[in-house]
């Protein structure tokens, strides 16, 4: 569709935003293939609005497979180091390759034949993601202890499986323990070592990775000087201002910037619970043929890795301890992986710090080893207590003021402090221009000027960011109800300013 198509909403693209000539996203982002498929809806205020995930920019940084190698501060990589190599997870020559056992197959396999009834070895081997050589070795076994017999003729050199009544029976004492017969676990050593070679933390920021990264936002430059550094630090940071100036679609775009895709395991075993990783709620997967991401042939990877842009992970005013650790459905028996694990290689953001309902130092102290660390332990539902990767950037994002919420000691831990401030009047002038261009509203300076000085000036009203796209759409709304021409005209300003401000400072 050209530009000049695109639907309004498309266009109100967040607290602050509008594209400009100028500032489109790069031609690649922006290609009809990617933009199908690596697109991510977020919610700004009360407009959902979808924004472009962009193709990589850097390769991931190598560092270091174990885990208690990883640096709390970590060393960016210098300009002359050689890219690293991209991690492809292998397919396994051995179950042993793959970290699970054998007696481990054969309980996927019988929950699977006990939930659909017949299927191929190969189906059953696609199914939960292992090579069909490593499967149809078990597969073996099992009918030797007429759990599974074969249902007609070899075609292709496959059989068709079906379940017997012995094992049906076992079907259903393996689900009592866990209902789970997706793809085949990976081994926390293999997640450790994955995330490590994968990891954000270390990825070299340039100017320009966060400009292409920002390239859909009006900032301020001296935002941007900030924010760069803060990024490279890998510590986290905050982010604080009044409400309305785009906080939150500052942090959603971070994640950009390092600009790689990357691997994570559908799921995970750890001394025999399982733990799904994989949430297609968060993780966006990376499309076959995206542009700009070097394609594998599916057979020289491990398909119980998916491919994925690295994530944003968002947690709101919503947030409570149980999402911080390991919980486990009491019918299916199945694990869910806490959002940090979920956010590794990725940015967590935090949103409107301070008004969880979990109090403030109950989740500072929970972060407060895996932030200096850069390693969180988790407790599981069988009393265990494991170390796995905290390899993210954490963003504390709020309307009040940081010191208000926490102690000097946990600041010392989050190092940037960034406040994002309300938009110089040139600023505004230019957001109005941008979104006037996109809603189809002509713009003239003088209204806006008006506007300012009689709704802003003399009732000593802050400018926001967010204030020329709601305005307009209430004038867009006001002359089409009227049947008038969409313009900026004085009745039409008052009208929209009555009621958008008449709860509001």
């Amino acid at each position: 569709m050209p530009e000049t198509q695109k639907p309004i909403d498309d266009f109100l693209d967040d607290l602050w935003t509008g594209l400009t000539p100028a500032r489109r996203i790069s031609e690649d982002a922006a290609s009809p293939k990617t933009a199908k498929h690596g697109e991510a809806v977020s919610t700004v205020g009360q407009a959902t609005v979808t924004t472009v995930v962009a193709p990589p920019i850097t390769p991931a940084a190598k560092v270091p497979s174990e885990l208690k190698a990883t640096l709390a501060v970590p060393a960016l990589k210098s300009v002359e180091t050689p890219p690293a190599e991209e991690f492809v997870p292998r397919p396994p020559q051995e179950l042993r390759d793959a970290g699970i056992s054998s007696d481990e197959v054969s309980r996927l396999l019988l929950k699977l034949l006990g939930a659909r009834g017949a299927m191929t070895g190969r189906g059953i081997a696609r199914h939960i993601k292992l090579p069909f050589r490593l499967v149809e070795a078990n597969l073996n076994e099992v009918r030797k202890e007429q759990s599974i017999s074969l249902k007609g003729e070899a075609i292709a050199g496959d059989y068709t499986y079906v379940i017997t009544e012995k094992g049906l029976k076992r079907a259903n004492e393996l689900s009592r323990e866990c209902t789970y017969f997706g793809a085949a676990p990976v081994s926390l050593k293999q997640y450790v070592n994955g995330i490590s070679k994968q990891s954000a933390v270390g990825i070299p920021v340039r100017v320009e990775n966060l400009k292409r990264a920002f390239s859909d936002l009006l900032l301020d430059p001296m935002l941007l000087q900030k924010l760069g550094p803060a990024i490279n630090s890998g510590r986290g940071l905050f982010l604080f201002g009044e409400p309305g100036n785009g906080k939150t679609s500052i942090a959603e775009r971070i994640s950009r910037a390092f600009g790689s895709t990357m691997w994570i395991p559908r799921a995970l075993g750890i001394d025999g619970q399982l733990i799904r990783v994989f949430d297609p709620a968060i993780h966006m997967v990376v499309p076959d043929g995206a542009k700009g991401v070097t394609e594998h042939d599916p057979t020289d990877v491990d398909q119980r890795w998916v491919r994925i842009y690295r994530p944003t992970v968002i947690a709101g005013g919503e947030l409570t301890m149980s999402e911080l650790e390991v919980s486990q459905d009491l019918t299916t028996k199945i694990c869910e992986a806490p959002l940090q694990l979920k956010s590794n290689g990725g940015v967590l953001l935090i949103d409107d710090f301070g008004r969880q309902r979990m109090p403030v130092d109950e989740l500072l102290n929970r972060w407060i080893v895996p932030l200096e660390k850069r390693y969180d332990l988790l407790n599981l539902p069988n009393g265990k207590k494991v170390q796995v990767p905290f390899d993210q950037l954490v963003i504390f994002s709020t309307n009040l003021e940081p010191r208000d919420l926490v102690d000097d000691a946990f600041l010392r831990r989050i190092p940037y402090k960034i406040e994002v401030p309300n938009p110089s009047p040139k600023m505004f002038h230019q957001l109005f221009q941008i979104m006037c261009q996109q809603i189809g509203i002509e713009y003239r300076a003088e209204a806006i000027n008006y506007l300012m000085q009689e709704h802003y000036m003399k009732v000593d009203r802050s400018l926001k960011a967010c204030h020329p796209r709601d305005l307009l759409l209430q004038i867009r709304n006001f002359c089409v109800y009227h049947e008038r021409p969409m313009a900026l005209t004085k009745d039409s300003i008052d009208f929209a300013v009555s009621c958008y401000f008449s709860v509001l400072s």
